[in-house]
């Protein structure tokens, strides 16, 4: 029995923090996964930024209701849960996942939640687990899973290299060359047809 975790952000949709950045005109925010690989460090960056510039959740989700998923991610993920369970794991926030969820159809997604004070200053943040990727693969094949893992970030290597077959998806190059044992694709059809070739 497979089932299939893949990333969000950068695989089925753009990468919030980067539209936000664009929206709010801080080219800081534009740091992502992709090129910090601590993520608790990452996000008390993000949020020391936010207080300064006096920004909260409201401003992050006015920017999130005008993205839509990268063109095909529906009709990829459509076209795999029919083959297959597929669980978006992702660390992402509840907060921010919602309206992304409802436009691809209502997947499953497992991610974290922010603490927001009553003014709706982003106050800080609880990770559902520790290393939710990797323990999440982990705690799934304890039931008797197989596990099919893609995704873009140094957050998502372990998830893949723990997984009976993973795959990079529109990684960054550098990736790419530190693991180059690792096959890497760029359009969703090729994903989809070796996520299948896995499964059978």
């Amino acid at each position: 029995m497979y089932i299939t975790c893949l990333d969000l952000e950068g695989v089925l949709v753009p990468e919030i923090w980067i539209a936000f950045a664009e929206a709010s005109g801080i080219p800081e925010l534009k740091r992502t996964t992709r090129d910090e690989p601590d993520y608790d460090k990452l996000m008390n960056w993000r949020l020391g930024i936010l207080k300064e510039h006096g920004l909260g959740l409201k401003e992050i989700q006015d920017t999130i209701a005008g993205i839509d998923p990268l063109p095909g991610a529906k009709e990829f993920l459509d076209k795999l849960r029919e083959i297959c369970q597929v669980i978006i794991i992702s660390d992402t926030f509840s907060q921010f996942a919602g309206p992304l969820m409802a436009k691809l159809g209502y997947p499953t997604i497992f991610c974290n939640s922010l603490e927001v004070a009553p003014s709706g200053e982003i106050t800080g943040f609880k990770m559902r687990c520790e290393q939710s990727k990797l323990t999440t693969v982990k705690a799934l094949q304890s039931i008797g899973y197989d596990t099919i893992a893609s995704g873009d970030s140094h957050n998502d290597l372990a998830m893949i290299k723990a997984s009976k077959a993973g795959f990079l998806f529109r990684s960054t190059e550098q990736i790419k060359a530190d693991y180059p044992e690792l096959p890497a694709y760029e359009e969703y059809d090729e994903l989809f047809e070796a996520i299948k070739a896995a499964i059978v």
